[in-house]
């Protein structure tokens, strides 16, 4: 294994050692690691997430104006620490509230949970939201339920601005909500990643064989597929897609009147003719942006064809899965409340417009 690293154990503190120096207008806490914005600005919801490393710039790449206060890094493919998530709280609140975003991961949701009731305690104003896009699974090694994947970045771009204009804790849970409602992800990987501590890839695969609905700490999804070109693959990913079939969960949300969690359902919503999509075609880490406008072709020729409108898309690396070669591709079925909160500016180390 040959990669760009000193030591193992020091993967993680090197690289926001390097983040900090690249991008000043970013505070990087060492001891317990967290990002944050170096310039906190005026009072509003303060709108953290985190996860663990190996998926940049997810999420570190995206605290920034219009988008994160805060992000809270752990080891590599592991969940950050209550700790973590509880002191970057504390020093990103604003006094309008905390809002959590939270990759449903089962260390990710537990520990997330902690921090929120340690800071209640604290008296600080804080919720947690769930994004669960991965339509490949309904449970994994990781999860009970759906995985959060890259449609966690369309998110943190939304609510992010919708904190910006001043949208209050609660107007953001429930567009929150929405959100992960509206929101599917599928990916497929060509080749597995490589976690340094391993020194070998996670899985293997022959030469005419793709991983279809992988996730992306390398997790198996659907079933392994024989491969014979990228518009068959993109073909059968879409379909997995515009799939209608309601999906209905049991969500943990915080009641701070109570200081308890209470269960919410929560069920998917359709897409169909005549709905406006933002597309996010994200390479895994290994795939060059030239097979992703590859992907892109395809998956805007066919929503083309079900009278599905494009009306804003991505398409490049946003969530990684370390040096997998793959693609994923997420659909979030949009109105104009998010359309315009999407155009809002933001300014982050990876995505930046407006400014």
């Amino acid at each position: 294994m040959k990669k760009m690293i000193n030591q193992v154990d020091n993967i993680v503190k090197e690289q926001l050692e390097g983040m900090a120096k690249a991008y000043p207008e970013l505070t990087i806490n060492l001891d317990p690691y967290y990002i944050y914005r170096s310039s906190q600005g005026r009072p509003k919801v303060a709108l953290i997430s985190g996860g663990g490393s190996g998926h940049e710039p997810m999420h570190g790449g995206f605290v920034g104006y219009g988008m994160l206060d805060a992000a809270c890094p752990g080891e590599i493919f592991t969940s950050p620490t209550p700790d973590q998530m509880y002191e970057c709280g504390r020093q990103v609140d604003r006094g309008e509230g905390l809002l959590f975003l939270v990759k449903n991961y089962t260390g990710d949701v537990m520990n997330f949970e902690a921090a929120v009731e340690l800071l209640h305690a604290d008296g600080i104003n804080v919720q947690a939201t769930l994004i669960d896009d991965d339509v490949a699974v309904k449970d994994s090694l990781y999860t009970a339920g759906r995985r959060g994947v890259a449609a966690t970045v369309l998110a943190e771009k939304i609510l992010g601005a919708a904190t910006e204009v001043g949208y209050t804790l609660e107007q953001c849970c429930e567009l929150a909500k929405r959100i992960a409602n509206q929101a599917r992800s599928i990916g497929v990987a060509l080749s597995a990643c490589t976690v340094p501590a391993a020194g070998q890839p996670g899985f293997q695969l022959a030469d005419n064989e793709v991983e279809f609905g992988i996730g992306i700490h390398g997790e198996p999804g659907i079933k392994k597929v024989s491969y014979s070109d990228c518009d068959t693959t993109t073909s059968d990913m879409m379909a997995q897609l515009l799939d209608n079939s309601p999906y209905q969960r049991t969500v943990r949300r915080w009641d701070s009147s109570n200081g308890d969690w209470q269960d919410e359902q929560w069920v998917t919503a359709t897409i169909e003719q005549g709905d406006k999509v933002i597309v996010l075609v994200n390479s895994l880490g290994g795939t060059p942006l030239s097979e992703l406008f590859v992907v892109y072709r395809k998956v805007a020729e066919i929503l083309t064809q079900k009278g599905i409108t494009i009306e804003r898309r991505l398409i490049g690396s946003y969530c990684t899965s370390l040096d997998m070669q793959g693609v994923s591709i997420t659909l979030l079925k949009v109105d104009d409340e998010m359309l315009t909160l999407w155009d809002q500016p933001v300014n982050t180390p990876a995505l930046r417009w407006g400014i």
